[in-house]
């Protein structure tokens, strides 16, 4: 009996009530008078609080785990909708500077109905995962936009490529280096970038000199600012209209991603 009373305790003393995270938070009562000591109940004995912590381990560790294990996957899932719900916010108040940045090199069909943006590293395995889906997209689809947005977070070699991908646009070859750059299956060195310059035909001296211009180091600043802004927590990131998806996208996701952006279906 006494455990039992012990255990009553436990979930009186020690649980929380639930509320809705966007829920008003309820009136608070006022205080009630003092109670002199004298008149209090009798506090819990540390004997008696370890036996209650006992007690509720045994529950939740040994006997049920599935419900400590639930608990945390409601945490999970009420965090991780509540970023959503941010990035869509956040997308929706910086539309412009996603889909019409003039400094963002656009592929595809730049007066396609539907707009796929992907946030990139060129040092990122599951970025280049993604790149067959992205070329067949394109390559099948003929009235999608597509906007590059270089995104390095993966160290010095990341930022060296992206530099030298937006100094390609200048030579008019930035979708033949992109492309030969995301195929480059192993780590990339700095030697890998220009030698694979080379390969598609670029002028590897102007390109280096052409990478010095402030206004590109400029251009991946602001795409490192915006993806901060709109809750870009690694690569790839693609945002298909107004509907975000991270991770690495296999074509089938992609292409269902386009087509419900086309017939308004929510995300």
């Amino acid at each position: 009996m006494r455990k039992i009373l012990l255990l009553t305790a436990a979930f009186v003393g020690f649980s929380a009530p639930c509320f809705a995270a966007d829920a008003p938070a309820p009136p608070v009562p006022a205080p009630a008078a003092a109670t002199p000591a004298s008149q209090a109940g009798p506090a819990f004995t540390d004997a008696q609080r370890t036996e209650i912590e006992d007690i509720i381990k045994s529950y939740l560790v040994d006997k049920h785990p599935e419900v400590m294990v639930e608990g945390l996957q409601n945490v999970q899932k009420r965090e991780q909708e509540k970023a959503e719900s941010k990035s869509k916010e956040q997308v929706g108040a910086n539309k412009d500077k996603i889909f019409n940045d003039p400094s963002s090199p656009v592929g595809g069909n730049p007066k396609g109905d539907v707009t796929v943006v992907e946030f990139y590293d060129y040092q990122c395995g599951y970025c280049k995962m993604s790149e067959e889906s992205v070329e067949r997209l394109l390559k099948e689809d003929k009235n999608v936009k597509f906007v590059y947005k270089d995104f390095p977070i993966l160290g010095p070699v990341s930022g060296e490529a992206a530099k030298a991908s937006m100094a390609s646009i200048k030579q008019g070859k930035f979708q033949a280096f992109h492309d030969a750059l995301m195929t480059k299956k192993e780590h990339i060195t700095s030697d890998m970038i220009y030698q694979t310059a080379k390969d598609v035909g670029l002028d590897v001296e102007k390109l280096k000199k052409d990478m010095a211009d402030s206004a590109i180091n400029d251009a991946i600043n602001k795409n490192l600012k915006l993806g901060q802004e709109i809750g870009v927590r690694g690569t790839p990131m693609f945002i298909v209209n107004d509907a975000t998806f991270p991770g690495a996208l296999q074509y089938e996701q992609l292409k269902q991603a386009v087509s419900d952006a086309r017939t308004g279906k929510k995300s």
